[in-house]
């Protein structure tokens, strides 16, 4: 059976502070081959290192840790007008730096976008090179739009931009129909899977903290959506996982 890859999870989180070491276990035993850890600012992005570190310090700060050998990415960055925890305008700055900084450090991006579409889209057009905008045919992978919520329409230039898109244990839910449909039309090659633990856990583990051995339950949903066999999504899911985040160099 082809392994699993968690591509967004927060294991830094306090949630965990008791049995990490059990959590990852169970994820080994589910044929989970790799979780991505994914931090929010600089200290969960210390954190995610340093569980990195047992397993296998603004931008300044993130710059340094970038360097770092198990880093596959810049993220998680965008914007989140939701729960608006900074002004719009603080926000926009800071994503418009840590884009930047992606580029700089020629590394991909995690990008959050929580009812910001119109926002993330800009600036996202706005920050990619225009070659890499303008060629024809599957752009080079930039990034990835976790836990994606826009519409069909969004998801479509997402992927003419260059980005994956991922998908969590919303998919599993009955009511999520949007969510469905777009897990069937999304190009195989250009999905990946997560659990954005301990958030947003799958069914049958709905209301209860998630963690990355319930990534199986999102893949097989998938594969159920879209009549394909579990092992399909498993393998083409974690090729491009693998693509994306360089997990040979890190």
């Amino acid at each position: 059976m082809s392994g699993l890859i968690d591509t967004h999870a927060h294991l830094d989180s306090d949630e965990y502070a008791h049995d990490l070491e059990s959590v990852i276990e169970r994820a080994g035993q589910a044929g989970i081959q790799d979780i991505v850890t994914v931090g929010v600012d600089l200290p969960t992005s210390r954190k995610a290192i340093g569980i990195a570190e047992r397993d296998r310090a603004a931008i300044a700060g993130l710059r340094e840790l970038c360097r770092h050998p198990r880093v596959v990415a810049v993220g998680e960055i965008g914007l989140d007008f939701y729960r608006n925890l900074s002004p719009r305008k603080a926000q926009l700055a800071a994503f418009r730096q840590q884009l930047e900084l992606a580029s700089q450090m020629g590394l991909p991006v995690i990008i959050h976008d929580r009812a910001a579409h119109s926002d993330v889209m800009s600036m996202l057009a706005e920050w990619l090179p225009q070659p890499q905008a303008n060629t024809s045919g599957p752009a080079k992978p930039v990034g990835v739009l976790h836990c994606f919520s826009g519409d069909l329409a969004m998801a479509e230039r997402v992927v003419e931009m260059g980005f994956f898109i991922s998908l969590a244990g919303p998919v599993t839910f009955a009511n999520a129909r949007a969510t469905r449909d777009m897990a069937q039309k999304i190009p195989l090659d250009r999905l990946l899977l997560e659990t954005d633990c301990p958030f947003l856990a799958p069914e049958p583990h709905r209301g209860q903290r998630n963690e990355p051995a319930y990534v199986r339950y999102v893949s097989d949903q998938v594969a159920k959506l879209r009549n394909l066999s579990p092992a399909i999504v498993r393998e083409q899911t974690t090729i491009n996982a693998k693509l994306l985040f360089d997990f040979n160099h890190s």
